[in-house]
């Protein structure tokens, strides 16, 4: 009885530390994944779990479960940014997980800008009600550093930032996007290196 016990015990120890082992392989350096829209084109994101862990983690779990798959980008302001993920699809509505918001003014210290390239969680007035929505900068808005949770950059793909930033808009607000781009999918790549001169702007969006 006792060997068996024992024999038990190592099982789930050993079975502790691989588990302890994969979780931190996923999570540790940067993580690199490729959005894909129906019509073909490509984004690819670097993202920082260094920078906003909780955020990434979050992130990560929602491509994982396909959660943007079908998904579109809803809503367009030339020269701020552009934003997808919506339950909806049209603003309203996450993956129906939340996480806490990684920044200053939520007490949590988070020094990636928000410039050029840089894609950050959406949030209602909750500092704390990031879900599945999320947003790339068109270009830079400093006055959202601080209150957002920027958690990544892209690196390849700002061509069609920038396409999805021109298209006609309307709505109420003037910002939502008449012909929605449709996320096919979202998936992270194992082996990438980004190309040195692809992505957003180098100012303010290092993880260093």
């Amino acid at each position: 009885m006792k060997k068996t016990f024992l024999l038990l015990l190592s099982l789930l120890l050993i079975i502790g530390i691989f588990s302890g082992c994969s979780e931190k392989n996923v999570y540790e350096g940067d993580v690199f994944t490729e959005l894909e829209l129906e019509s073909g084109e490509t984004i690819v994101m670097q993202l920082f779990p260094d920078v906003a862990p909780m955020t990434v983690k979050h992130f990560l779990e929602n491509v994982e479960e396909k959660y943007y798959d079908g998904k579109v980008f809803h809503r367009a302001i030339k020269g701020f940014m552009i934003q997808g993920g919506s339950a909806d699809g049209n603003g309203v509505g996450g993956s129906g997980r939340t996480v806490k918001g990684e920044f200053k003014s939520n007490g949590i210290e988070n020094n990636l800008k928000h410039t050029r390239g840089v894609v950050s969680m959406a949030r209602t007035s909750d500092p704390n009600s990031g879900s599945g929505q999320f947003f790339i900068m068109h270009a830079k808005a400093p006055h959202l550093d601080g209150q957002y949770a920027a958690f990544g950059k892209v690196v390849e793909g700002m061509d069609v930032v920038d396409k999805i930033a021109e298209m006609p808009v309307g709505g109420p607000n003037g910002d939502a996007l008449e012909n929605k781009p449709v996320i096919k999918s979202i998936r992270i790549l194992d082996d990438y290196t980004p190309k040195a001169s692809a992505g957003a702007e180098s100012d303010g969006t290092s993880n260093n």
